[in-house]
């Protein structure tokens, strides 16, 4: 029998559109989209007289951990728990991400994700996101600077055949010496160059541009930051129609005037929102490990003992509410933020939208952007 899902009564919001009306989901897809359908389904979700929103599942592109579990702890369990505890928040995909660590780590973490397959409750792990380490010293922030190495085509592509093709985002600085050849390598490759923890000049970035860079990791954090004699690495991808930027938006990576700046210059089809969350995510608070240092959560933040942040604990859930509230955006621009743009660059062709033939992917939330339930492939996997 096949599986089937009725959800009515919902203002269904796409990045382009909201509108009211009901959709019908089989066997993970869905199927037919209009006001009062009269199908029969298995399981049944009716808003009627709640006011919900239905949006397409969250897509986070950049987390290291959550659930006090860690992508570089290199076990099923780790990458298990992650994708079954980010559905509560309405995360439906996401990007495991390593960091700055020994080859021999990195490489274990790429092999461990290689061989992941998810279960029914979970996000789905839409592949691997490096960020690091090809950086720059200079702006290393919580990657630690002994494992910092230049770029490599020859060691990238043997990453890429131990994750078996699951690399889809590095975050690159360009200016390190054989950053742009590596750049070109990644677009050739069809992967999403991503300028982050680089000290680049506005020239370097110009170039890194034009030969392929697309994305800006946790704009603000960790690059050279804009001055008005030299516009840094912030001031060059602001100004970038091409260039999609990450956003941290808990207020404590970035001021919330600095989340509003962005979002006035870059438009909502310019942002892609992102938590960068640590394995506390989840959790009290305290001290916990990331990449083999102690980082102290509090109501602060997460940061190192030197003072450097390190991750966050935000949930995409607090995310949407966060740039709504400093923003004043629509629901449609926090669709683009949320999923859409992350599903553009990442090339997923039926994610990102409820429109019919794609997959039911889903977050549904009440009047004040609280999750009341997320759906994966058709089944709710949380309810409130």
């Amino acid at each position: 029998m096949k599986n089937t899902l009725l959800i009515s009564n919902v203002t269904i919001v796409n990045h382009h559109e909201v509108f009211m009306g009901d959709v019908y989901i089989e066997d993970g897809r869905v199927n037919k989209i209009s006001r009062d359908l009269s199908v029969k389904a298995e399981y049944y979700i009716n808003g009627k007289d709640k006011n919900w929103f239905l949006l397409p599942g969250y897509i986070d592109m950049h987390i290291h951990g959550s659930a006090g579990h860690d992508v570089m702890d290199a076990t099923q369990l780790a990458l298990h728990q992650m994708a079954r505890s980010l559905v509560q928040e309405g995360v439906t995909g996401f990007l495991a991400t390593t960091m700055t660590q020994s080859i021999e780590a990195i490489e274990s973490a790429l092999m461990n994700v290689a061989q992941f397959e998810n279960n029914d409750d979970e996000a789905s792990l839409l592949g691997i996101h490096v960020e690091g380490p090809y950086v720059s010293k200079k702006r290393a922030g919580a990657q630690p600077i002994e494992y910092i190495i230049l770029p490599s085509t020859k060691q990238f592509a043997s990453w890429q055949n131990m994750s078996k093709q699951r690399i889809k985002q590095v975050t690159i600085a360009p200016e390190v010496e054989g950053g742009f050849t590596f750049i070109e390598s990644l677009k050739d490759l069809n992967v999403i160059a991503s300028i982050g923890h680089s000290d680049a000049t506005v020239e370097e970035v110009d170039r890194a541009v034009t030969l392929g860079v697309k994305q800006a990791t946790h704009l603000y954090n960790q690059m050279r930051p804009f001055h008005h004699r030299n516009p840094g690495v912030v001031g060059a991808v602001l100004l970038e129609d091409q260039v999609k930027t990450e956003i941290i938006a808990d207020f404590v990576h970035s001021h919330p005037q600095a989340v509003r700046l962005a979002y006035r210059l870059k438009g909502a089809e310019g942002i892609i929102l992102i938590t960068d969350a640590m394995r506390a995510k989840g959790l009290h608070y305290g001290d916990y490990d990331l990449g083999g240092q102690t980082v102290h959560v509090s109501k602060d933040g997460a940061h190192l003992s030197n003072g450097a942040l390190a991750g966050s604990v935000l949930t995409m859930e607090q995310a949407v509410k966060n740039m709504k509230a400093i923003t004043n955006c629509s629901l449609q621009e926090i669709v683009a933020m949320s999923s859409t743009n992350a599903a553009k660059q990442l090339q997923l062709s039926t994610k990102g939208h409820i429109v019919e033939g794609y997959d039911a992917d889903f977050v549904l939330l009440d009047e004040n952007l609280n999750v009341q339930k997320t759906i994966c492939r058709g089944k709710v996997v949380f309810e409130k």
